[in-house]
């Protein structure tokens, strides 16, 4: 699923290829999506060609091509105006299933019910919506004190890491977490997105473990932490 940006600049470099065969520059995709900087657009093109929507022609400058649209391309996700008060973490709203639905628990272990949020990506940061009406029902053995949410892997950027797309991920709510450790990261107050932290100096990096994707660095005031890893769960 794409954010509307994502939807926005993919239904445009497409009609800009069909009308004069060459790629709009950055300039010309941040004035059309109206957006500040041209960084916005590094990453909302990041993003469509991590979910294999576009691919960048090597030695070219500006050279993209289009490999896919969505199937339903009139429906733009809609993006809230402000987040709601409170701990909210920025996901897509989807088809929540309760993924471990009849699976059968230990009698010696109690299922703990938690809060299913959605999807988060595994790659760049995306824009999305929180769903509070999905839960999931966890092993207690899994949950160690701590308010717990669990949100659905989207991407392969942490696929070094064993998190593989369409994995859940069992996330402890916390706002610091120590070098190396697997956050939800919160940037810029409206992406969310699952990566190692890594601190330097004042700065932060949020690490992929997946060798085709570059670490981003980012000032302290960008990068909020939402929560860390402490468990996966995964259907076969």
């Amino acid at each position: 699923m794409l954010t509307k940006k994502q939807y926005e600049l993919l239904i445009y470099i497409d009609r800009r290829l069909k009308s004069s065969g060459v790629s709009p520059s950055f300039d010309e995709m941040k004035d059309a999506l109206d957006l500040k900087s041209k960084s916005g657009i590094h990453r909302l093109i990041t993003g469509l060609e991590e979910r294999g929507f576009i691919r960048r022609l090597p030695h070219r400058a500006r050279a993209l091509e289009v490999l896919r649209l969505p199937d339903n391309q009139g429906e733009i996700p809609s993006v809230p105006a402000s987040a709601p008060a409170g701990f909210s973490p920025t996901v897509i709203r989807g088809d929540f299933r309760n993924v471990l639905a009849g699976t059968p628990v230990s009698a010696e272990v109690e299922a703990v019910q938690v809060p299913l949020y959605g999807k988060i990506a595994a790659g760049t940061p995306i824009d999305a919506l929180r769903d509070s009406s999905a839960s999931i029902n966890i092993p207690g053995d899994m949950i160690r004190g701590g308010e717990h949410y669990a949100l659905t892997v989207e991407g392969d950027s942490m696929v070094e890491a064993g998190i593989l797309d369409g994995d859940t991920v069992l996330i402890r709510r916390c706002d610091t977490a120590e070098n190396g450790t697997i956050v939800v990261a919160l940037l810029d107050g409206s992406e969310v997105t699952l990566k190692r932290l890594r601190r330097k100096g004042a700065s932060v990096a949020l690490e992929p473990a997946n060798a085709k994707y570059e670490t981003r660095i980012f000032g302290p005031d960008r990068v909020k932490v939402q929560g860390r890893l402490v468990g996966l769960l995964r259907n076969y």
